[in-house]
Parts: structure tokens; C-alpha cells; sequence
């Protein structure tokens, strides 16, 4: 076997071989979704790609290849093992209506034993056992015994481990078919038994064959599609013969540098062990949020919250081992040089470093007491530790509700979340969400709706760099069915006047009746043309671009922006546009929230 001591040398073994299979190379896309109110992160190497899932057209064409970056916390309980990571990269090779699942297991199988060189005898493979909803995979099972795979290597498992999605409630879905690699140095056993931790999942092949509806429905899709996902923690961990993924290049400087600060060695003792893998996982995740091109604060909202809990849950931690604080921002020199590719943690390693010291700085100046308070609460408690007192620990000493029910979890007690919620009405969905660790991925609505608000944005777009300065550029954006939201450069807050001229322009351009269009052009055509792309954005080579015709403009066009849609055909459609709020979002940043009516 190959051995690949870094993930340069994975990354770059997988993408050249997909660019043989006619692949097109696609940019990791931002940690923080656009325009998807469904989920707070990147989840999948598919979630950018949703539009496309769903019959709109690539500018790239039906074949795509990408390693993505990625954030998932609804496992977050599982990180301290040798495998479980709340950020990770995903690499995945896409057919979007071309080829289906010949060709997409004939391409896995043969860049695991041929380009990997992994020894056949130590693979296994899973399908789908089928049900009311769909039939069983027995054409996967087929071209897996095609390929040499033993029908005793083979098993046929339910929906719950072998079917994707929808990532929402409803969208496209079907089932998958996934590859194990026997980790143990010992013989692999002749019968796959999927419930041995031995057996380590390296690759997923889904099926995009179906879509489910509102009413739980599930149909055929018109174009079939081939999504894939090899985490790149877990393969390098198999390439390298390690059964444990905090082992490889990836992590090795992180968990050396935790050793150095606390003077304990990893895997010497099982806890400590623990607590090192979550302080390298954590802070590595805090690393990539903080550092995105769309990167937030710790905060208690939406991302900012799952950002402020993973820091959190690192110094509780780190305090376990005696680590000395300030300690974060002495890990994160560790982490920069490990992922050279990403030059947004390198334009942005002061911001980071900045925010995680102010972070564990602000937590450490009540851990002590809030501890103490835990203890106190506890102490004589049988089963249940009131609601009231857990939102306390939130309020009075920063403890978010998941760290108050691990403590309790540690007594054998259990926090009681619904007086929790009632406690915390201002963030009840959040908590709830939080508590239930369903952060998970879901596709972007593209009802009539939001078509008509991401339209909005546009307009607004160019508006504020008419009205306000033409050095305004986009910072983030996110829309639901009653709202936009949008972020933008700029120093101060906008005057009523100033608000209301922004309002005034966008009715104006709406009443207007002005056609969109929406070409397929170069990227490097499209930003000479013109076209607004976001700050700190990566593009492929071939991009969409929308705009918004105005004969009566010298240009002859009011706004052009590199964009993945939807929108509507005429701003006519849109109705009247109104701001309902302008708020600071962070230094030198504001956000506007926005209806049509």
C-alpha cells in the first residue's frame, strides 16, 4: 500500500483522477451556507451544489469534482474517539444526470485498489435492503460481485444506514451504497458484519434516484444523479495503517503542541486522551469558522452559538488537563501551517486569534464560579436538574444548555429542557435545536418566495453601492419565505434619510419592469464585464451570471452578479420593498433585513 503522509498527497491522487474520468475541478465553497435558512453550516460536499441536484444546469457541465470543507455537530457527544470530527473535508465526485451506479462504484472501487492500492481483501461494502418506499439494491450488489467483492463481504442494511436525504423534509434522495476498511492489523473476517467497529466506513456512494415530497411521498426523479463523500481524516488514517485518525499528519502538530502545553502525553491515559482529541477538534472547527471569508463571532445565535460552544467545551477541557490559559491561539499557530491551501485562515489569523483569546478570556472569568454553582445545584439531586437552574448557568455564567446537561450527564441527572425552553423564550428554537443536536443540512428553498427576495438582494445590492459608496461590497447574505438578510461593508449606521433613499431606488428599479437574464460566461470574463462577485469568494473557472437589464442605464444594465440563482424573470414580479431593520453585524459590518410586500 501507498503511503500518503499527508493530505496534499490524498487531495491531490483523488482530484487528478477524476479530472482523468473527465471531471471538472470545483473551489471548496464557504463554511456558512448562502441563502439556505435550513442549516448553519456546510454539511456536505453536496450541499453548494443543491441547485444543480435539482435539474438547474452547471456552468461546469454534469461531471464535477471537489474536496470541501465541512462543519457537522450533531455528533458533537461522539468527538474524543479515534474517528468523530465536527469539522472535516469531504471529497466528493459528482454526475449530475450523466452516469449512475456502474460507473460510480467501477470508479471507487478502482481508485481504492488501484490508485490507493488497497488490498482488496480488506474491503467490504454495504447496499440498501430496500422497503415500502424503494426497492432492494440488488444492481449495486451485482456490479459489486462484477468487480471480485464476496457475497459474504456484502450486506444489505436498512434506510437508516444506507439512504441519504432528503437533507430536509423534502428533495432529492435515494439510496447509497457504502465502502468499509477492516482497521484492525489482525486477518479481516470472511462475513462483513456491519456492526463491528473494526469495519470503518472510507466512502459513500449515493444515488440521487428519488424525491420526497410534503406528504412524505416518495417519487422518481427525472434526472438521476451520482453523489459522493471520502472523508479525507479517515482515508489518510487507513492509507497510513492507523487506527486512529489524531495520529496522522493531519492532527499530529495539534496534539503535540496540547502534550507540550499540558504536560501529559496522549494516549497514555484514556480521559486525558479524550479531553486532548476534543481541544485539537474543537479548536481546529473554532479555527475554520472564525477564519472563513464569511467568518462570524462567538455569539448566542445561530452559528455564533455553535462557534461559542465549541470553544467552550475546549476550555472545559483544557482546564481538565491543567492546560494554562490563554491556550487557544498557541494551538491555532499549530493548525495554519497544516492546511496551506486555505489562504483565508492566513489573510485572517489575527481575527482568529483575536476572537478565541477574547473568548476563553470572557469564559474563564466565570468557569470557576459557575462550577461551583453546578455543584451546588446538584448536589442533592436524584434525577432531575430544574430548568430554571440550568438557564441560570447560561445566564449568569455563560454555560450553553449542552454543557450543563454533559456535567449533569457525568451525576447520572438529566436536565429538564422544556422548563429550560420556557426559560429562554428569546432562543427557544435555537435551544431546542442545540440541545437536540439536529444541526443538520437541508436544501434551499426554492419556492416563489424566496426566488422574489434573492432577486431583492440584488437590487439592494446595487443600491447601496449607488446610494452609499461604490466600495459597498456583499459580506453574506441569508433568506427564508418572509425575509432577507443582508451584510455589507461600512463604517457607520445608515441615517432614516438615507434608509429611505436605498428604499425609494429598489421600488423605483422594481416598478421598472426590468428583465433578468442569466448567461454562463468565464470568471474572468464575468469580473471584467462587470459582475459583483463576493469578497474572499472562490469560483470555478465557468460561472453564472445574473442581470438586471435597464436600457434607460448607461451600461445598459442596472445591476450583474456572479450568482447560483433562483430569481425571477422581471422585477414586476416582486411587489414593494421595504427595510425593517439596519443593525451593526460586526466591526466595520452592517446588516440590512428586508421584506417584499
Amino acid at each position: 500500500m501507498i503511503k500518503l503522509k499527508t493530505r496534499q498527497d490524498l487531495i491531490k491522487e483523488y482530484i487528478e483522477f477524476f479530472k482523468s474520468k473527465h471531471h471538472k475541478h470545483i473551489p471548496s465553497s464557504s463554511l456558512i451556507p448562502e441563502n439556505d435558512p435550513t442549516v448553519l453550516f456546510t454539511t456536505a460536499g453536496m450541499h453548494p451544489l443543491v441547485p444543480y441536484l435539482t435539474g438547474q444546469k452547471h456552468p461546469l457541465g454534469k461531471l464535477l469534482v471537489s474536496v470541501q470543507k465541512c462543519i457537522r455537530t450533531q455528533d458533537i457527544e461522539e468527538v474524543g474517539d479515534t474517528t468523530h470530527h465536527t469539522f472535516f473535508e469531504m471529497l466528493g465526485n459528482w454526475s449530475l444526470g450523466d452516469y449512475f451506479k456502474e460507473d460510480a462504484i467501477k470508479f471507487s472501487f478502482k481508485f481504492l485498489t488501484e490508485i490507493l492500492n488497497i488490498p482488496r481483501e480488506r474491503l467490504a461494502v454495504s447496499c440498501f435492503a430496500g422497503d415500502s418506499d424503494a426497492p432492494k439494491d440488488t444492481e449495486s450488489e451485482k456490479i459489486w460481485l462484477s468487480l471480485g467483492i464476496p457475497k459474504e463481504r456484502i450486506a444489505f442494511l436498512p434506510k437508516k444506514n444506507n439512504w441519504w436525504g432528503p437533507a430536509g423534509n423534502t428533495g432529492p434522495c435515494g439510496p447509497d451504497t457504502e465502502m468499509f476498511y477492516w482497521k484492525s492489523k489482525t486477518k479481516p473476517p470472511r462475513r462483513f458484519d456491519a456492526e463491528d467497529e473494526n469495519w470503518v466506513e472510507i466512502w459513500n456512494d449515493v444515488f440521487m434516484q428519488y424525491n420526497k415530497d410534503k406528504s412524505g411521498k416518495y417519487f422518481s426523479l427525472s434526472q438521476q444523479n451520482v453523489d459522493t463523500g471520502m472523508g479525507v481524516e479517515r482515508t489518510l488514517a487507513v492509507l497510513n495503517g492507523l487506527e486512529d485518525n489524531y495520529q496522522t499528519s493531519i492532527f499530529q502538530p495539534i496534539i503535540k503542541e496540547i502534550e507540550l502545553l499540558s504536560n501529559k502525553k496522549y494516549g497514555k491515559n484514556e480521559e486525558e486522551t479524550r479531553a486532548m482529541r476534543i481541544i485539537a477538534d474543537h479548536i481546529r472547527a473554532a479555527t475554520f469558522i472564525l477564519g472563513d471569508e464569511r467568518g462570524i463571532k462567538p455569539s448566542n445565535l445561530g452559528q455564533g452559538y455553535v462557534l461559542r460552544r465549541l470553544i467552550r467545551r475546549a476550555i472545559r477541557y483544557a482546564r481538565i488537563l491543567s492546560i494554562p490559559s490563554p491556550f487557544a491561539s498557541k494551538i491555532v499557530k499549530t493548525i495554519l501551517p497544516i492546511f496551506p491551501d486555505y489562504q483565508e485562515l492566513h489573510r485572517n489569523h489575527k481575527f482568529i486569534t483575536q476572537q478565541l483569546d477574547e473568548e476563553e478570556m470572557r469564559f474563564n472569568q466565570t468557569l470557576e464560579k459557575g462550577l461551583k454553582k453546578f455543584e451546588e445545584i446538584s448536589e442533592d439531586l436524584k434525577t432531575i436538574i430544574p430548568g430554571k437552574e440550568a438557564f441560570l448557568l447560561f445566564q449568569s455564567y455563560g454555560f450553553p444548555i449542552e454543557m450543563t446537561q454533559e456535567l449533569a450527564e457525568e451525576k447520572g441527572l438529566k436536565v429538564d429542557l422544556e422548563e429550560y425552553n420556557q426559560e429562554f423564550q428569546k432562543h427557544q428554537d435555537l435551544s431546542r435545536t442545540a440541545s437536540s443536536g439536529m444541526f443538520k443540512s437541508g436544501l434551499a428553498d426554492n419556492s416563489e418566495a424566496t426566488r422574489m427576495l434573492h432577486t431583492a438582494t440584488h437590487l439592494l445590492n446595487e443600491a447601496l453601492r449607488r446610494i452609499l459608496s461604490k466600495e459597498v461590497k456583499q459580506k453574506g447574505s441569508n433568506i427564508t419565505q418572509e425575509r432577507l438578510r443582508f451584510d455589507f461593508n461600512f463604517p457607520r449606521k445608515l441615517t432614516s434619510d438615507e434608509i429611505k433613499s436605498i428604499e425609494d431606488y429598489v421600488n423605483e428599479k422594481i416598478k421598472s419592469a426590468l428583465a433578468i437574464t442569466r448567461s454562463e460566461i468565464p470568471l474572468k470574463d464575468a469580473l471584467s464585464s462587470g459582475a459583483q462577485a463576493e469578497f474572499g469568494a472562490k469560483y470555478p473557472e465557468l460561472v453564472s451570471v445574473y442581470t438586471i437589464e435597464d436600457p434607460s442605464d448607461k451600461k445598459g444594465w442596472f445591476s450583474r452578479e456572479i450568482c447560483t440563482g433562483p430569481h425571477v424573470s422581471n422585477t414586476s414580479e416582486l411587489g414593494n420593498f421595504k427595510i425593517i431593520k439596519e443593525e451593526a453585524s460586526a466591526a466595520g459590518i452592517r446588516r440590512i433585513k428586508a421584506v417584499v410586500e
